[in-house]
């Protein structure tokens, strides 16, 4: 990207982050309603089961989605077939990697989170490349996680800076907002240049604001992130999995990006 074209794609971002503009026209540039009998496979692939503690029990089974009423339902399950496969549950998530991805702008989710004993619905960003080495280096956004039957969510970002380094209060790294969890709602980040500001139903809950004269790795938001959502079980944080209350789900209306 030349630097005519890169000052013209940040310009708005940098205008309002000084404060010295009215509110960003945005323009939406992607989306998806949920509205056709199957997903939408040039914008969506099942994340597959990987070592992390969120992606142990990642699985494409069928069981684990559904699309109707304009609605992505994404669950988790008490494996049915552990002959087949050995891990007690089955999650459901998905993610834009490789199809889509953005740098600065805006998104929102709606979407309603069911809860239970060892649920973990989550909606975060990951880089597209790898710019600045292996995980963590380039950061993870994680724009809303949900523990069990806690009437809060946590917003959070993630980097080499407060994993490694241990910086996580300067600036503090992560905040909660509170919602009533029996309906649907809508999260959302706006992505800028120098901050990521979180949001629910349309309203500031947190920021993390870029600092100077800190190590470089505190901002690692300078570059394409992708989009994953998923409905996760278990784990260290979230605590261990009652079967007995599977299955459970996450249930997405539509997301949409605007920049």
């Amino acid at each position: 990207m030349n630097k005519l074209r890169y000052f013209l794609l940040i310009l708005p971002f940098l205008a309002e982050s000084r404060g010295d503009s009215k509110p960003q026209n945005w323009k939406l540039i992607w989306e998806d309603q949920f509205n056709g009998p199957e997903l939408d496979t040039t914008k969506w692939t099942k994340i597959p089961p990987n070592k992390a503690d969120w992606g142990r029990h990642m699985s494409s089974d069928p069981a684990c989605f559904a699309l109707k009423n304009g609605h992505l339902y994404l669950r988790g399950i008490n494996n049915p077939d552990t002959l087949k496969d050995p891990r007690p549950f089955l999650t459901g998530g998905v993610y834009t990697k490789g199809k889509f991805a953005f740098q600065y702008g805006r998104i929102e989710i709606r979407a309603k989170l069911e809860c239970a004993q060892g649920a973990w619905p989550a909606m975060w960003m990951l880089a597209e490349h790898d710019k600045y080495g292996k995980y963590p280096r380039n950061g993870e956004i994680d724009i809303m996680e949900h523990l069990n039957y806690d009437s809060i969510i946590y917003q959070t970002t993630h980097s080499w800076y407060t994993l490694e380094l241990k910086q996580k209060e300067n600036p503090p790294h992560h905040g909660t907002a509170a919602l009533n969890i029996k309906d649907f709602n809508t999260f959302g980040l706006e992505w800028y240049p120098d901050k990521l500001v979180f949001t629910v139903n349309g309203k500031e809950t947190f920021r993390y604001p870029r600092v100077k004269n800190v190590d470089p790795s505190q901002w690692p938001y300078d570059q394409p992130f992708y989009v994953l959502i998923d409905q996760q079980l278990g784990g260290n944080w979230v605590g261990k999995v009652d079967p007995a209350q599977l299955p459970v789900q996450m249930i997405v209306d539509w997301v949409r990006v605007y920049q």
